[in-house]
């Protein structure tokens, strides 16, 4: 077979132009592709292999990593791979591709986020008296400076309450009467003056502009009907470098959450996520999955977070 026919064939597949347009921006591993573009280890190595057995890659070892990087120098291949570079811009997963290659490649940039994903993994795998999840998240709840907090789509209020303990005030949103009702009086028997429910949506929150110094949506984005109007809405009611963050499901294929659940999304990519923080203006964003249910359908969580610009 000839070396046109071979590039053709290489090039025929959008996946492969997909990774083509990623290792030309920068050397990754096949888990690095698998973070940005969501796909199975087996899917991408064999796209990878037919990629390098064409000539259009080279591969180096780093221990048991393989990275792999466009071969710019290939003879012959030039045209082709201008040609499929340019077809690539034309993906619709472009966009959110080149934000997962922006996170994965901070990533590398702070081994305080890889060191924190190592840990996440092995919490809870051996036993030990009084260490939990719950206890950790107790104890950190502690060190909450005297800030001003709103919680958006609140549902019954519990981390709310939480952080009204220790928070300057917390503003919990909710988009349920009878949640927003329950809340109030909750607050009120357990004599909590500085928590306050307020009845509104989480794409629009009823709350002044720049006046809070954290946004917290736990387990409320894959119930928004617009996520990214969501996070932008986070960002108008941040004072400057003020904080937003978010803990919900990482993509999933359960479909029954939309009926049993009442989920609008079935989680979200990393990518996805990375994509709407920085389209809604936020810096510094840190993305991580921290945890995975043991019990099928296996949900996975996902921590997002992003800062607002000082000016």
């Amino acid at each position: 077979m000839s070396l046109p026919v071979k590039a053709l064939k290489a090039l025929a597949d959008p996946t492969r132009l997909r990774l083509l347009a990623l290792l030309d921006r920068s050397e990754l591993s096949v888990h690095e592709l698998q973070e940005i573009t969501r796909m199975g280890q087996s899917r991408i190595s064999s796209h990878l292999r037919l990629l390098e057995q064409t000539g259009f890659l080279r591969r180096r070892k780093e221990g048991k990593h393989a990275y792999y990087r466009l071969d710019k120098s290939a003879d012959g291949l030039t045209p082709f791979l201008r040609v499929a570079l340019e077809a690539a811009k034309g993906l619709d997963c472009r966009t959110a591709d080149l934000a997962g290659l922006r996170r994965v490649l901070r990533e590398r940039q702070d081994p305080t986020m890889a060191y924190f994903r190592r840990v996440a993994g092995r919490f809870g795998r051996t036993y030990g008296p009084g260490r939990s999840w719950q206890a950790f998240a107790q104890m950190l709840l502690r060190l909450l400076p005297p800030i001003d907090v709103a919680d958006l789509g609140a549902g019954e209020g519990l981390l709310s309450e939480l952080m009204a303990r220790r928070c300057r005030k917390v503003i919990a949103v909710d988009n349920s009467p009878k949640m927003v009702a329950y809340g109030r009086r909750k607050a009120r028997r357990n004599r909590i003056p500085n928590l306050e429910f307020r009845l509104g949506d989480l794409q629009d929150p009823p709350i002044e502009d720049a006046s809070v110094d954290a946004a917290v949506l736990s387990q409320a984005l894959h119930h928004a009907e617009d996520p990214a109007q969501a996070l932008r809405s986070a960002w108008r009611i941040l004072r400057p470098s003020g904080q937003v963050v978010v803990l919900d499901l990482l993509q999933h294929q359960f479909e029954a959450a939309r009926e049993v659940y009442g989920d609008r999304w079935l989680g979200f990519s990393e990518s996805e996520l990375a994509q709407w923080l920085e389209g809604a203006g936020f810096e510094d964003i840190e993305i991580a999955t921290v945890a995975r249910e043991e019990q099928p359908p296996h949900f996975q969580t996902v921590l997002a977070a992003g800062r607002k610009p000082s000016r």
